[in-house]
């Protein structure tokens, strides 16, 4: 190197080998020499496309913007999942500080304090503008840097300016700044320290430049935008930052973490402030090729070139059809990162985010002319590009594809019916003037055949209606308010949990359960009966109390709660306060919160108690516990590695496991996984219990959950030792010692819940005894009932089916009979209405098939007439009129005639001229109706009589 290059870069691999002039760029270890006046070969668009951009890879991005900041003292962590973790007020992980969110909020100490990521996203607001313009994507990543309590504004700046000028390249003159409107501080350090000209700071308002989410941390932005040049531009003459088109494009935001804002909007400054910085990868990549949009990037175009492969278009050559290769191509990618992830299609959170990516991408795919299924096909393609920085998604390729398959074969089935009716609610709403499709619409087409709202919003579009968002939002919320009444389920919000701050949030407490049962704790912390921190609970009242430490397992992994009471002694060792506990919960941070009844005495801060766990209800949880990691290993042994789990509920009484799979379990597969399970019970290997890193245990083959945020340190549980080892998980939650203390594992029950998700329920030890003499009492009863032997039931019972279906058919070929003599006689009884027969009658069963059938049975005995039957269906009256052919080209008409008869009954209808039912509500006038009905007949006669 010494040899080959005179000069040196700033700092990185080689800045012991070179000696000291001027200015180098370090990417991917490759030295890149700067020109005369410091003008790299790596350059933005605007040079770039002057002289022809350098062909820079997506990767070597990724790679050196990690590398940068490593050699800065940052610590290089992987993209968290997508499914943000421990956090039930966030859908998805939409930027690259959700992962970080309990430091920034305090909530939660970090291991390290600078770190770095590349981390996968997805956004779905600005969904409307994918594929529309050349920046916009739902998927994407975001290279970020983060300081939590370490360096701060000065550093922050300086080493974005650093990467973006001399790493990339980007020509200082092409470089605007955007800063918060009242921030002299990053003005002065972007102006004075770092050179740029004041009239290209740009100070913008909250709206633009100011981070908050409501109480809490919050702070001032700044953000690096490049100038791509007047070509780029709307071309007119005043175009700059305010513009809004594709000249000046951001590429980093800085985030300046540095005041608390209280429940009445006033702003504190923080005393530990922190760094939330992020730089779009995609078009950062998509700048440095010299390249139009993000979908040119060498990443995404080779996804791009396969959808209009598959779809037999040239890209490039029609902008509508452009729209939908990039669409499809954002939307592909989002959806095979989520079900990597773990994400299954559903009609409810961020499983209806992935239905609805998947099902709009499907729908462009149709209107560019791919009519079979081709998703999986473009997420192949996703698995390939992408798999060398995301190694999981080749790991999961399988259930990815799968999933995806099955979820655009549904929608192609459910297309083609909700469609039709998306098409009648139009046609019905255009004949009354109108060009709104009603919300109570909107929401049937997406609770009956999974349209997602923006779907018949594309679709209503495209026939110039709107939808009544209103109104589709008001049908889901009657929904969801209806199934949780129904559960009778509750959930904490973002509110409760800044109380939880407020009332404990510096308090921590130490988990002494794997151990013991009991412990002596002493209480640092109460919540009173209103949600605030009080000192004491007094007898009769309900609250919460926080210990310094504890045997009590809180709620989490699945896992429920444990119970049990916690006392307080006099000196003389009476018990004087005993307090019992119904809930366990880790809300905020490490405090450990037990939900409490005061049965007698009180409890004060400060005092020291005795916790003490129900021992049976915590024995009876750790074997279903245990179960179920043993049902994980069997389910993948039996049905495939593809099963991953899906959710888990884990109680004394019995467990339930819900994993991903395709399609039902066949009853000897189930038979074989509970054999299999029953067989490691009885083996009686040991549960081993370890401490690692994540890294480490993934590397040793441990299974963890996608929607689960595991730390520095992690616990493995393993079930058996090498080479015989059954099962390896991360999990924190409570195991027995070996797997004969399970006792017996019985499955209850096994079916499926969604898309692609089954589930298992069932029980062991004493509930599996219980459950199996529950069992054998009700066959005894039923050996008494049919008098056969418990183990003739089965044939006994088969028996009784065959006589009831043959009886069943006699009473039907009866029915038949009887029927026909029916039809005969009202063919008998027919009124001559001039030369027309009409047959007028009362029927018992006005069942609307029921009747339709017999009129058309009357109708074909009569050979030429009308067939008029009506009766009672319900508290209201039914009515059907048919009319033979030759008599409809004669005009006489069904539809009108049944509308004369209702209307008589007080109701209405119509349909075709050959056959239409209608209803009424006066059951009294039935009579009267069918009389006027064959009035109508010889009305009808004598106009064309004359």
């Amino acid at each position: 190197c010494a040899a080959t290059f005179r000069n040196t870069p700033r700092q990185g691999p080689f800045a012991e080998l070179l000696p000291r002039g001027l200015s180098y760029c370090v990417l991917s270890h490759v030295v890149v020499r700067y020109r005369v006046r410091h003008r790299p070969v790596w350059t933005g668009l605007t040079r770039a496309g002057k002289r022809g951009a350098v062909r820079v890879k997506t990767n070597d991005l990724r790679q050196a913007y990690l590398r940068f900041f490593e050699s800065k003292g940052h610590k290089i962590l992987p993209s968290a999942s997508l499914i943000p973790g421990g956090d039930p007020t966030l859908l998805l992980t939409a930027a690259g500080m959700v992962p970080f969110k309990p430091f920034f909020l305090g909530t939660a100490k970090p291991d390290y304090t600078r770190v770095t990521t590349c981390q996968k996203c997805v956004r779905t607001p600005d969904i409307e503008n994918v594929g529309k313009t050349t920046r916009h994507a739902t998927f994407f990543e975001m290279l970020g840097n983060f300081s939590f309590g370490d360096y701060f504004k000065a550093e922050a700046i300086a080493w974005a300016w650093e990467f973006v000028t001399v790493n990339l390249g980007f020509d200082a003159k092409d470089l605007w700044v955007t800063i918060y409107l009242d921030d002299d501080e990053a003005f002065r350090i972007w102006n004075q320290d770092i050179g740029v000209p004041a009239d290209r700071i740009v100070r913008k308002g909250k709206p633009d430049n100011f981070w908050e989410i409501g109480v809490g941390p919050c702070g001032p932005c700044s953000e690096i935008h490049v100038d791509r040049g007047p070509s780029a531009g709307c071309g007119r003459p005043g175009c700059d930052l305010e513009c809004g088109c594709d000249r000046f494009m951001e590429i980093w935001n800085l985030v300046f973490i540095q005041f608390h804002r209280d429940e009445h909007g006033n702003y504190h400054p923080l005393a530990t402030r922190g760094i939330d910085t992020g730089m779009g990868l995609e078009r950062t990549a998509a700048l440095l090729r010299g390249v139009e949009s993000i979908f040119d990037t060498d990443e995404t175009s080779i996804i791009r070139d396969s959808v209009a492969d598959l779809a037999g278009v040239k890209y490039g050559a029609d902008k509508s059809v452009d729209v939908a290769v990039r669409v499809i191509t954002d939307h592909a990618r989002g959806s095979t990162f989520m079900v990597s992830d773990g994400i299954l299609p559903t009609n409810e959170g961020r499983g209806y985010v992935l239905r609805r990516l998947i099902r709009r991408a499907a729908r462009f795919g149709r209107l560019i002319g791919i009519r079979d299924v081709f998703l999986p096909k473009v997420a192949q393609t996703v698995i390939d590009v992408m798999k060398g920085p995301y190694p999981e998604l080749e790991r999961e390729h399988d259930r990815i594809l799968r999933t995806i398959e099955l979820e655009e074969e549904r929608f192609g089935s459910a297309l083609e019916q909700g469609s039709a009716v998306l098409e009648s609610v139009i046609s019905r709403v255009r004949a009354a003037g109108g060009t709104c499709v009603p919300g109570a619409d909107a929401f049937r087409l997406y609770d009956t055949y999974g349209f997602p709202y923006e779907l018949t919003q594309d679709m209503a579009e495209e026939r110039g209606f709107t939808v009544d968002r209103t109104g589709f939002d008001q049908a889901m919320a009657d929904q969801r308010e209806r199934a949780r009444a129904a559960r009778g389920e509750s959930s904490y919000l973002d509110e409760k949990s800044a109380r939880y701050k407020a009332a404990i949030g510096h308090l921590t407490t130490e988990f002494t359960g794997y151990e013991k049962c009991s412990d002596i704790c002493q209480i640092t912390g109460i919540i009173g009966p209103d949600g605030d921190a009080v000192d004491v609970l007094k007898p009769g009242e309900s609250g919460e109390i926080v210990l310094d430490r504890t045997p009590f397992y809180a709620e989490s992994g699945g896992q429920i709660a444990d119970e049990g009471e916690i006392s307080k002694e006099s000196k003389d060792g009476q018990v004087v306060s005993r307090a019992s506990v119904r809930g366990v919960s880790k809300p905020i941070g490490d405090a450990v919160v037990h939900r409490v009844e005061v049965a007698e005495g009180e409890f004060r801060v400060g005092d020291v108690v005795l916790a003490l766990v129900d021992p049976r209800r915590r024995a009876a949880t750790m074997r279903n516990h245990t179960a179920t990691h043993l049902l994980h290993a069997a389910l993948r042994k039996v049905l495939g590695s593809h099963v991953q789990q899906a959710g888990s509920s884990v109680d004394p009484e019995r467990l339930r496991f819900d994993f991903s799979h395709f399609e039902p379990v066949r009853p000897e597969q189930r038979a074989e996984i509970e054999r299999i399970v029953n067989e490691w019970v009885l083996a009686n290997v040991p549960v081993d219990v370890s401490y690692t890193d994540l890294e480490t245990a993934k590397r040793q083959g441990a299974i963890a959950l996608f929607d689960e945020k595991y730390g520095r340190e992690v616990r493995m549980v393993r079930v058996g030792r090498e080479p015989a080892q059954i099962s390896l998980e991360l999990c924190g939650g409570t195991h027995v010692a070996r797997t004969g203390d399970i006792g017996l594992v019985k499955i209850v029950s096994e079916g499926g819940i969604a898309s692609g998700v089954r589930r298992i329920e069932a029980v062991t030890g004493m509930g599996a005894l219980e459950y199996l003499s529950r069992l054998e009492a009700v066959s005894a009863e039923l050996s008494a009932v049919l008098k056969a032997p418990q183990d003739g039931l089965a044939d006994r019972v088969g028996k009784l089916v065959r006589d009831l279906h043959d009886a069943e058919r006699e009473i039907a070929r009866l029915r038949q009979k009887l029927a026909g003599d029916v039809v005969d006689t009202m063919v008998e009884k027919a009124l001559a209405c001039g030369d027309v027969r009409v047959v007028a009658a009362r029927v018992e069963d006005a069942q609307p098939d029921a009747l339709r059938d017999l009129a058309d049975r009357v109708r074909e005995r009569l050979g030429s007439g009308i067939v008029l039957l009506g009766g009672p269906a319900g508290d209201k009256v039914s009515f059907v009129a048919a009319v033979t052919p030759d008599l409809v080209k004669k005009g006489y008409n069904a539809g009108s005639i049944v509308r004369d008869v209702a209307r008589e009954a007080g109701g209405g209808g119509g349909g075709r001229a050959d056959l239409a039912m209608a209803g009424g509500r006066d059951l009294a006038r039935l009579d009267q109706a069918l009389a006027r009905g064959v009035e109508t007949v010889r009305a009808h006669q004598t106009s064309l009589g004359g």
